[in-house]
């Protein structure tokens, strides 16, 4: 195995080996929920092509910061699946596909929809800090960001990568994700480039908790008891012989 291969596994083969046992076990199941963030995607992208669309799409996923908080709360869950109308949609759908459905086998649903809206939230609640500091402050943006729409499905994308990578130890690809947001937005200075970096930071602290409440759990509380495991009220040796009994009587008949 040449030195590539053994970086390669060493980096993705925990990830490898996860996802490809679950795609192996349940197949398209495991990926049901990003299947259908696929088709929703695709349909609202098809949708706001359309003038009695786009006002339909605007009003249900759109969310900017001169908007009411409580509207763009209403509006941020289905705003992660709202592609940019001036971007290509193969390049959302792709996105959505790969990173959706590796988070979705590794993290389950839940954890996957709870991590992708907590980065998409973190992106549209900084997004009005920004603009309250202004563009004189380090974090601040300019006031015509106000009336720009949101990233749509690209910061929930980011967030779940970052997560996952570190969840299954890549973290050399962690890390490439956080550098390649950091270069873009020196690169290319706008709204979308910090709602990126917003939501890295926000999963970050999230992973962070996480991992210092599994350290603070109580032993007992991370560990199985080891129990018999049968119901039976038996000591584990004798549970294990009641089996036996059982099964040998019923191949004597």
């Amino acid at each position: 195995m040449t030195t590539a291969a053994r970086w390669a596994r060493a980096e993705w083969g925990r990830l490898y080996d996860t996802v490809r046992a679950g795609l192996t076990e349940r197949r398209a199941g495991a990926v049901a929920m990003t299947l259908g963030a696929v088709c929703l995607t695709g349909v609202l992208h098809v949708a706001q092509q359309w003038p009695w669309g786009m006002r339909g799409v605007h009003d249900l996923g759109a969310v900017r910061a001169e908007d009411p908080l409580w509207l763009a709360l209403l509006r941020t869950p289905l705003s992660l699946f709202v592609p940019a109308p001036d971007l290509p949609v193969w390049g959302a759908l792709v996105q959505v596909l790969l990173v959706f459905g590796i988070a979705e086998v590794c993290l389950g649903r839940w954890r996957t929809l709870a991590v992708a809206y907590a980065a998409t939230l973190a992106g549209t609640l900084y997004a009005r800090v920004g603009i309250a500091l202004g563009p004189g402050h380090p974090l601040g943006l300019p006031a015509s960001d106000a009336r720009v729409v949101d990233t749509g499905p690209s910061a929930a994308v980011v967030g779940l990568a970052v997560v996952v990578a570190l969840r299954y130890g890549a973290r050399v690809t962690a890390g490439a994700v956080a550098l390649a947001m950091v270069a873009e937005v020196l690169v290319k200075e706008n709204l979308a480039g910090r709602e990126h970096l917003a939501a890295i930071a926000a999963v970050l602290v999230l992973y962070a908790l996480c991992g210092a409440r599994r350290r603070c759990a109580p032993c007992g509380a991370r560990q199985r008891p080891r129990s018999s495991g049968t119901g039976s009220g038996l000591p584990p040796s004798q549970s294990s012989s009641a089996r036996r009994g059982r099964a040998q009587r019923r191949s004597w008949r």
